[in-house]
């Protein structure tokens, strides 16, 4: 029997912890960069589970990996070996530049990852005071403790007091603030190199180039939180690249297992160097699973052509948003790179999502005003063409309703 919406609704309601706000759908199929409701009905799909299904749904070379690896082996715990954490692990030093992978299950634990392995660097070296964090406004690393504590929001921060100590956060604005917060005790500066949850934000060059400066100058590490930015999603295989950074410790999740949970920290040799075993651990991490789907979404990546396929839509997506906002006063400004893009709007962005929605497509409202859109990396420009379509028709009946 078909199971409906409201029954879905009403046995989540029973059961699961109400921990998320849920918009009032239930997708039971995918296909590239399209969804399909309980309904049957159809969505063009701009926000692939928050910047995860990079390579679309049900993607057939990713099914076929999956299915073989499951009828074949899942999990045996990082006591032993098996081939595919090496395998996935110099794909992503290859890509990245820096030659040691500690693999985990998201993102949040990535960022916790780095920021361990961050204090465990200055421990080993001897500068056992060297324990604090700088980090950016408008920043989100997650929401477990150690991540939370580098996170901005006081929406998510409070509820949860005390975190981590010595943790100080600089605008991004007034790279001068950064000179002044780095201090003897600072073990690291975290920063997205593009503050997705913050509104799809890019880092001022003048920022940019003080963080470099000040790493340059202090010696002390930088963490390139990539979990939203990293993996192809900005036409780069990582967006520190593009801002000319060489980060001690990369964190990535996301994007890599194109759904399958996987995370890593992606840690240079003078850090790994730092780092003895029992330091961290992770039952799941890595696993015969994770890391097989890993290693496809990253051989597509990087010998299928992906990137520059990024590189080509990302563009004409840009074009078109911006014509979008010659059209539309109610749009304040576009932002981003690549297949990671943002529509700050002068009105809250919830009723173009719910409008969005209504009539067949996925967006993402974030920092309030801003509508978030990160497709599947494979997306096509027809499709990208459609989806600004939808959203011309969404912007023009929410903008008649502001005031001039």
């Amino acid at each position: 029997m078909k199971t409906t919406f409201d029954e879905i609704q009403a046995k989540e309601s029973q059961h699961v912890l109400q921990t998320y706000r849920r918009q009032p759908v239930a997708f039971v199929r995918g296909e590239g960069p399209r969804l399909y409701d309980v309904d049957g009905r159809e969505y063009l799909d701009l926000v692939s589970g928050i910047g995860v299904t990079s390579l679309g749904h049900a993607h057939p070379g990713l099914t076929a990996a999956i299915a073989e690896q499951a009828a074949t082996l899942l999990h045996t715990s990082n006591l032993y070996f098996h081939p595919f954490q090496a395998e996935a692990a110099g794909r992503l030093a290859a890509l990245s530049g820096l030659n040691r992978v500690f693999f985990c299950n998201s993102g949040s634990e990535a960022n916790e990852a780095s920021l361990k392995f961050a204090r465990r660097y200055w421990h080993t070296k001897g500068v056992k005071d060297r324990v604090g964090y700088v980090a950016v406004e408008g920043a989100f690393a997650g929401r477990t403790m150690g991540a939370l504590s580098v996170t901005w929001d006081d929406h998510y921060r409070v509820p949860f007091m005390p975190l981590l100590e010595d943790v100080t956060f600089v605008d991004s604005n007034r790279p001068e603030q950064l000179e002044a917060a780095v201090t003897e005790r600072t073990a690291a500066i975290i920063a997205e190199p593009i503050r997705g949850e913050g509104g799809i934000r890019p880092l001022p060059q003048a920022f940019v180039d003080a963080v470099k400066d000040v790493c340059r100058k202090t010696g002390t590490l930088l963490i390139a939180d990539e979990v939203q930015s990293g993996l192809g999603r900005t036409g780069h295989g990582f967006h520190f690249q593009a801002l000319g950074w060489q980060p001690d410790l990369v964190s990535v999740g996301k994007a890599l297992g194109s759904g399958v949970p996987i995370g890593a920290a992606l840690v240079s040799e003078r850090v790994a160097q730092t780092i003895s075993p029992g330091d961290h651990g992770s039952t799941y991490g890595g696993n015969l699973l994770a890391t097989r789907a890993a290693a496809y979404v990253l051989e597509q990546l990087m010998e299928g052509g992906l990137l520059e396929h990024v590189r080509t839509v990302g563009d004409h997506f840009e074009r078109r948003l911006r014509t979008l906002a010659l059209q539309h006063p109610v749009i304040v400004e576009v932002r981003g790179a690549g297949l990671m893009r943002g529509v700050e709007l002068r009105v809250d962005a919830a009723p173009v999502v719910d409008l969005a929605r209504s009539r067949g497509l996925l967006v993402n409202r974030t920092n309030e005003k801003v509508v978030r859109m990160l497709p599947p990396l494979t997306i096509s420009e027809d499709d990208i063409d459609r989806a600004v379509e939808i959203l011309d028709g969404v912007l023009a009946a929410v903008g008649a309703e502001v005031p001039a």
